[in-house]
């Protein structure tokens, strides 16, 4: 079996923690774990290998914590832009023979009893290996209104199957509400559960979902096929689909594309202790607590204050006769809600994103497959930054138009290009790039290079760059 891992997604909900390019699912929030490394660990048991879909962004991320978990030959799928999971996982299932059992899951979720999610997995690839395409449902506990719903019917009168009736998008209150009564008649006849949260996991053969896709999302389906023809094989078990090509796939949800028409779709209700942390207020039920149900973190001071998620690992939090409330320090962002409206932390996104602000987008640190960097100060006219490039690695070959360079070098010894010269600088010595020079960041030593770079220039963005040069696979020009 295979595990999909689905890394799209920005974890809007959970800004400013989350971020474009650094989204919840690679924040280590559970015993210095991310999500996404919690999922390779907990399906690495029960899968032969990992085939990841991501960007090229979220592919250098999962490759450093892949790395950590020692977890290696993975396949990557490198999506230029995201389609939604009907075309990521119909690109997947591509690359894999037609009898091999997929197991799709997103890379944010938590499941805490893996003893009952082994007990399920091993039901659900009974039925894929039946050619039936199964789905996850979730018992609820409350009513809630951020989960779509699966409404199943029993195929017997020994309720043993359960099939898939219908799909219900995100409910109002009152309907989440109906949906908990009709639930609680049946549990008191012991009958199976009509309504179940939907997971977003999935379970089936490769070519039987496929031949789905094909019969119920034709165009879908070819527009896929014809991009999965134009891949790019990239090292490292890496296939790059072509930005022209997979703009041409309808943007479509499995549930939509095929899960909602299939008349083969069976669902398995599933205990498992899962959460898709996909708000503050779940993440607060997830986290440790102190004895006054506050969130525990070193860097909180409490006085009186009870039942608060606060999160900051740089600055000192002090809390005074506080109650309910999500604190999240960032350093260049604070997000202060009352528990119960974390919801609404998305329509805080919508509006950065109106301002064209970057906050939405990138923290201070950013992480790139060579190392890191951190902006320390910003404002009109320049900004200045700590940049730490790991032992054998170095930065494209690239130039800036708007923006003159000057590197200070703090540790390690840089190998530094700029135009047709290469030298090295040692810590205390110095380098200038002029705007519009050619130059490129290499590091051949054993130990980090760690230097301050000072950009002044009209416009000092991230995206004021032009590759030439690249031991990344990034996008270059020819």
């Amino acid at each position: 079996m295979t595990n999909i891992i689905l890394c799209g997604g920005s974890g809007t909900r959970l800004w400013p923690i989350s971020r474009t390019l650094m989204p919840k699912q690679f924040v280590k929030l559970f015993s210095d774990k991310s999500l996404f490394q919690l999922t390779v660990e907990r399906n690495s048991k029960l899968c032969k290998s990992s085939f990841i879909v991501s960007n090229s962004e979220q592919y250098f991320l999962a490759l450093d914590q892949l790395e950590e978990l020692n977890i290696e030959n993975n396949k990557y799928l490198l999506e230029p832009i995201g389609r939604n999971t009907a075309p990521a996982i119909a690109l997947s299932c591509m690359s894999l023979d037609y009898d091999e059992i997929v197991l799709v899951t997103p890379s944010d979720h938590l499941i805490k009893d893996e003893k009952e999610y082994e007990k399920v997995l091993n039901k659900a690839k009974e039925f894929a290996s039946e050619n039936k395409l199964v789905t996850f449902g979730i018992t609820p506990t409350f009513a809630e209104t951020g989960f779509g719903y699966i409404q199943a019917k029993p195929e017997n009168d020994e309720c043993t199957i359960l099939n898939v009736e219908l799909f219900h998008e995100k409910p109002s209150f009152e309907i989440a509400m109906h949906y908990l009564e009709e639930n609680s008649k049946l549990s008191i006849q012991n009958l199976p559960l009509k309504y179940l949260w939907n997971s977003g996991m999935f379970c089936f053969k490769a070519g039987v979902f496929l031949d789905e896709l094909k019969k119920y999302s034709s165009e879908i389906y070819e527009t896929s096929k014809l991009a999965f023809e134009n891949r790019q094989l990239l090292a490292n078990n890496q296939i790059r689909i072509k930005h022209e090509d997979m703009i041409n796939i309808p943007e479509d949800s499995i549930d939509y594309a095929v899960m909602e028409k299939s008349n083969i779709v069976k669902v398995i209700p599933s205990n498992i202790s899962w959460s898709d942390v996909g708000s503050f207020d779940s993440l607060y039920e997830e986290l440790p607590k102190d004895k006054n149900n506050n969130t525990i973190n070193d860097n909180h001071i409490s006085i009186d204050s009870k039942n608060n998620l606060v999160y900051g690992v740089e600055r000192k939090i002090a809390t005074v006769d506080i109650e309910d409330l999500i604190i999240i320090d960032t350093g260049d962002a604070l997000l202060i809600s009352k528990k119960g409206s974390s919801q609404k932390v998305k329509k805080v996104v919508e509006k950065l994103k109106e301002t064209n602000s970057q906050l939405h987008n990138i923290h201070l640190t950013g992480y790139r497959p060579w190392g890191s960097y951190t902006v320390l100060e910003e404002s009109t006219g320049y900004k200045i930054k700590r940049i730490e490039v790991n032992p054998g690695k170095r930065l494209s070959l690239q130039k800036h138009f708007h923006r003159s360079e000057h590197w200070i070098v703090v540790s390690g010894t840089a190998t530094v290009t700029v135009g047709d010269e290469k030298r090295l600088v040692r810590p205390n010595e110095s380098t200038y790039i002029k705007a519009g020079e050619l130059h490129r960041l290499e590091n051949e030593g054993k130990i980090p290079v760690v230097l301050i770079e000072a950009q002044v220039g009209e416009y000092t963005g991230e995206d004021d760059i032009v590759r030439y040069e690249d031991d990344f696979s990034r996008e270059c020009k020819n």
